[in-house]
């Protein structure tokens, strides 16, 4: 089968929303990517808020990183600079590999939309357990552009030249090898 006749390969993923305001009911960012994601043809195998708390974040996406049917986690909120947003002080000490492109890509479209403000973000992303962590910024707007901009293509096996989808079965090598990095 050539590249370009690929099929479609659905993922788990997990959305958590952090917020110390926000329900199911009204979490419209939370909305936005678990209605993309089913869009897209993948699992939502989970959704959950919590509070804005460095070990209830991590404690979440460590859990989902250990389950065998979450290949991606998506966090939402927590990516600004006030006292309570402390979502990558939470996420980025427990990264494997760090992503430097993700945030720079996702930056580069954002200042497209919003302009300078989008330095007010700290979206991140990485890979823990084998698990790849994408931490966007609490608007609907932003999960919408990490999604439509760089998500949905890289998490779709059928993208070329590459996509996170074929490199998954080896995000764990080193660990299998009794290395860290």
């Amino acid at each position: 089968m050539a590249a370009t006749e690929r099929e479609f390969v659905p993922v788990g993923i997990a959305v958590l929303t952090i917020s110390d305001t926000r329900t199911l009911a009204d979490d419209k960012s939370g909305q936005t990517l678990a209605d993309r994601i089913a869009e897209a043809g993948h699992r939502l195998e989970a959704r959950e808020i919590v509070r804005d708390d460095k070990d209830a974040i991590r404690d979440q996406v460590l859990a989902w990183s250990r389950d065998g049917g979450i290949d991606v986690v998506i966090t939402t909120g927590g990516t600004g600079f006030t006292g309570r947003d402390v979502t990558p002080e939470a996420l980025e000490p427990i990264f494997e590999k760090r992503m430097d492109g993700f945030s720079e890509v996702f930056h580069r479209i954002s200042y497209d939309k919003i302009g300078t403000s989008t330095i007010q973000s700290r979206a991140t992303g990485g890979v823990v357990n084998a698990t790849f962590v994408f931490v966007l910024p609490g608007s609907p707007g932003a999960c919408r552009d990490a999604w439509d901009g760089i998500l949905k293509a890289q998490l779709d096996y059928r993208h070329m030249p590459c996509n996170f989808v074929e490199i998954m079965p080896r995000l764990d090598e080193h660990l299998r090898r009794g290395g860290k990095g």
